[in-house]
């Protein structure tokens, strides 16, 4: 089976409709990933049927929640921003892109030649709506809609270290492996978790998670939209 027929079956399991201009996109990412990888190292997972399961089907998994979620709070196709913490290769925040063409998404990691891979699949793949940058999180303020991350860093440090690029009425949205109970515990009190879900990948037998978050307001309330 070719990749993209793989592809389009894992996305047809996750309720994700995809065209076929996406998916080839997506197959020609991971060809990217497999050719830059040899050379830069971007990931330590080097099989191409790994990198199918564990990187690419991984990160198709958020965007029916994450599409849900933006339903949720009345903007299911208006125009919204992502911000990936950490991003690597651009897992999740390419996947996202190609896929959510209303998403504008950066993808921001200290590591100069992730970054570079990133912006050369905005170009390559032409994804006008990907961007790659190099920086510390810390070090950025441009509020978003949405923050994610992928097997970056614990909960607290990951919403501590981008607190101040979360929109007032934004979200964080991390990706786990297992449900990481004691880094929810650890939160700092002014941050709410209002949703943990489980994800199921297509073909990949590991247990993986979604937790949701939100910054408390100064009057105690939480900002609007509670769903996901």
């Amino acid at each position: 089976m070719s990749k993209v027929s793989t592809i389009e079956e894992g996305a047809a399991a996750l309720g994700l409709p995809l065209g076929a201009a996406q998916c080839a996109q997506l197959s020609a990412y991971l060809a990217m990933l497999q050719k830059w990888n040899k050379v830069y190292n971007l990931t330590a997972v080097r099989d191409p049927a790994d990198m199918l399961t564990h990187h690419l089907l991984d990160s198709l998994a958020v965007i029916p929640p994450l599409l849900r979620q933006r339903a949720s709070v009345g903007e299911a196709s208006a125009p919204f921003s992502v911000l990936d913490v950490g991003s690597g290769a651009g897992l999740p925040g390419a996947v996202i892109a190609i896929c959510c063409p209303q998403a504008r998404v950066t993808c921001v990691d200290t590591v100069a030649k992730k970054a570079a891979f990133q912006q050369q699949v905005a170009l390559e793949l032409r994804v006008p709506n990907l961007r790659g940058l190099h920086a510390r999180v810390e070090t950025l303020n441009q509020p978003h809609d949405v923050v994610c991350s992928r097997a970056f860093a614990s909960l607290p440090d990951f919403t501590r270290w981008s607190g101040t690029t979360l929109a007032a009425d934004g979200v964080w949205m991390a990706m786990k492996g297992k449900h990481p109970a004691d880094e929810l515990a650890a939160l700092h009190p002014d941050i709410r978790v209002f949703h943990v879900e489980q994800l199921v990948v297509p073909g990949l037998d590991a247990e993986r998670c979604l937790v949701w978050m939100r910054k408390i307001t100064s009057k105690g309330g939480v900002t609007e939209g509670e769903g996901a």
